[in-house]
Parts: structure tokens; C-alpha cells; sequence
């Protein structure tokens, strides 16, 4: 099964943290399980906060590119369109809340879940959790933001 990151248009996939362009990123892949959707995750050594433990940085930036990417699934999911279709559907962050429920051991591999909360007009709310060894240990809101067309055209030049 394709991520919906791997729909992403050649000039938009740049991004840090899901852009399967940028060969120094994270390159998180999404998929739908159900009704949520899925990524899967392996902090590396340099993503420490204190030895042991994940840096809360990088569990926001992926809650960030999970709920984003969710975002697009959700919006070709509601208008029955297929995630290749065009004009595609990307999305930035207008808003980003993390809560950290306890601390993320370093080691295992992370699981983020999402579920979408709501669509409303060009706006998808989705709420993600970050879970290490079935354990959830940070949880998100974003609000995310269908991208305008001035960001399509500029990222086109």
C-alpha cells in the first residue's frame, strides 16, 4: 500500500519531516488503518533529549506530518477522490497543540495514530497519538490548513 505521502506532488515534497525529497528528513509514511491512519517511526541516537529518551521535538514534528498527511487522506476520502488525483490536495499547519502524557523511551520503534475530528471547508482538525511499546505517550490537535494556490505556484517556480 502507497503512503499518501508517496502522492505528494515532485515540487512538494520537500517538507523536514514527511518529503520524501529531502534525503536529511524523516520521511514519514501514513496510511490509512480503518478509520485511522498510521505511521510507523525509528528515533535514531541524535534524537535524544536526555539519554534515553526522545527529544519532544521530533514527537511534535511527527504528530505535525502525520496530522497533515491525514489531512489530505481525509479530504480525497470525503470527496471520493482518489489520492492521485489533481489538483491534489495539500495541507500546512495552522495550528499545532502537543501535550506530553509521559516520557518516550528511546529504542522502540513509534507508533503515531490518527483520527480525523473534523472537515470543514478547507480546514481538517485531526488528533494523533504517539505511542512507544503500546504505551501512549504524547498526544496532538492540528488544525490543518488546505494549502493556498500562491504556495502551489511559488513551489512551482
Amino acid at each position: 500500500m502507497k503512503a499518501f505521502q508517496d502522492y505528494y506532488p515532485e515540487n512538494l515534497a520537500h517538507c523536514y519531516g514527511c518529503g520524501r525529497n529531502n534525503e536529511h528528513g524523516h520521511q514519514i509514511k501514513t496510511v490509512w488503518d480503518g478509520d485511522e491512519t498510521v505511521t510507523r517511526f525509528q528515533p535514531k541516537p541524535e534524537h535524544t533529549a536526555i539519554p534515553g529518551f526522545v527529544y519532544g521535538g521530533l514527537l511534535a514534528s511527527l504528530i505535525d506530518c502525520h496530522g497533515t498527511g491525514t489531512a489530505a487522506a481525509a479530504m480525497c476520502r470525503a470527496e471520493n477522490r482518489p489520492m492521485d488525483s489533481q489538483p491534489p490536495f495539500r495541507f500546512v499547519t495552522g495550528s499545532l497543540h502537543v501535550s506530553y502524557l509521559k516520557p518516550t523511551p528511546l529504542g522502540p520503534e513509534l507508533e503515531i495514530r490518527g483520527q480525523v475530528k473534523e472537515i470543514k471547508g478547507r480546514k481538517v482538525v485531526v488528533e494523533a497519538t504517539v505511542f512507544a511499546d503500546g504505551v501512549a505517550t504524547a498526544k496532538g490537535e492540528i488544525v490543518a490548513l488546505q494549502m493556498p494556490d500562491t504556495f502551489t505556484s511559488a513551489a512551482a517556480n
